[in-house]
């Protein structure tokens, strides 16, 4: 039988198993998965019930890295936040910035200039390409694989960080978008550098899918695991890769058409199979979007200020409201709810963490499948511990 009637034969055998409650009998087998595991990709538990090696109950257990995030930006200024989101997500500090950015424009009624607009589109799509890389190469190291696939990933990353260096000072902690623009403008030379960098992109991305895409070993491990079903992914409020990988068409970059969004020519990837080869697969088909959308911002990228005149940063005072900023992070919508009294704080300072949201279905995945298959099912979800707890 070949390994696609294999998939096909799984997928379609495939239903939730029930709840097996104990029995008192000694026949099943609780094991604590963390919270200090290699899988897990920070500080998080899984407790997990086993009949033999078949996952028949399992509880995420998180919260060891809470920072009070949310407490804290109600007890500073509105711009003092914006170092704080960088901590959220640390791969992906430029998307936090910006959807916390959009929520307080949104409570101001500022204008964000169209280079800035370009400019912001730039950095989130390169912040989206080294994302994806390094969740394909985790997830094949999670697999057991050597860690040459997760340094083939890093070596594009590392030059995207460089660029993130060059721009803004820093290679994770960014620190750049501001309320009404961003915080220094990009030079000619820095913008030739990134055009360089986005030309060779499609050739990291064949040799990515060559070395990877059709290993045998990958693909008995993947296809037909960790099934997530459109209507639960849906109900639970899954966003971003996961929820495209199991059919449903819905990427905010196209519903909410944020920033410049509408100006670009690029296709949603939707997965056929729901299951763990799938969000792999979606990724990288992803980082050939995002490289598109780079190859258009770059070429079309007008002259101009980076920075809404209207914009103050001292005596930042909102009018009484609130607002609901979001984007299409690379883990999934990262929305920020803000509540202002008129004060110089924000009343009420709200995050909606792709994370910890994508993470609550992780026992539905892995009920009926084997203990080894928990890593990579987990490795699917892309996580980061820093969002997850806040």
């Amino acid at each position: 039988m070949s390994l696609a009637e294999t998939r096909t034969e799984k997928l379609e055998g495939w239903n939730r198993p029930p709840v097996v409650e104990p029995d008192g009998q000694g026949e099943l087998l609780e094991v604590a998965m963390g919270p200090h595991h290699p899988s897990t990709h920070g500080v998080f538990r899984m407790d997990v019930t086993l009949d033999g090696e078949r996952i028949v109950r399992l509880k995420p257990v998180f919260g060891y890295l809470h920072r009070n995030h949310e407490k804290l930006g109600e007890g500073q200024t509105y711009l003092a936040s914006m170092p704080y989101t960088d901590r959220l997500d640390y791969f992906c500090s430029l998307t936090n910035n910006w959807a916390y950015a959009l929520a307080v424009e949104k409570l101001a009624g500022l204008e964000v200039p169209e280079r800035a607009q370009y400019l912001r589109v730039i950095l989130a799509e390169l912040t989206r390409i080294q994302n994806h890389a390094c969740a394909v190469g985790f997830l094949i190291q999670d697999m057991g694989a050597s860690g040459t696939p997760l340094m083939y990933a890093f070596k594009v990353r590392e030059k995207i960080l460089d660029l993130f260096e060059q721009l803004t000072g820093s290679r994770m902690m960014c620190n750049y978008m501001r309320f009404g623009g961003c915080r220094v403008d990009a030079s000619a030379a820095w913008l030739d550098a990134t055009r360089k960098l986005v030309a060779g992109l499609p050739q990291f991305v064949d040799e990515f899918e060559a070395l990877l895409t059709t290993n045998e070993i990958l693909m008995a491990r993947c296809q037909g695991i960790g099934v997530l079903r459109p209507e639960l992914a849906v109900n639970a409020g899954v966003t971003g890769p996961m929820l495209r990988a199991s059919g449903v068409n819905y990427d905010i970059r196209k519903v909410d058409h944020y920033g410049i969004y509408d100006r670009f020519n690029f296709r949603v990837p939707l997965g056929d199979h729901w299951d763990v080869y799938d969000r792999f697969m979606i990724r990288l088909l992803e980082v050939r979007q995002s490289i598109r959308i780079l190859e258009q911002a770059l070429k079309e990228i007008p002259g101009g200020p980076v920075m809404d005149a209207k914009a103050k940063i001292r005596g930042f005072r909102p009018k009484p409201g609130e607002a609901y900023g979001r984007i299409e992070a690379p883990k999934g919508e990262l929305g920020f709810y803000l509540i202002s009294d008129g004060g110089p704080n924000p009343y009420r300072y709200r995050v909606r963490p792709p994370s910890l949201i994508n993470l609550t279905i992780l026992e539905d995945m892995c009920l009926g499948q084997n203990v080894a298959d928990v890593v990579l099912i987990l490795g699917s979800v892309d996580i980061v511990l820093g969002e997850v707890d806040r």
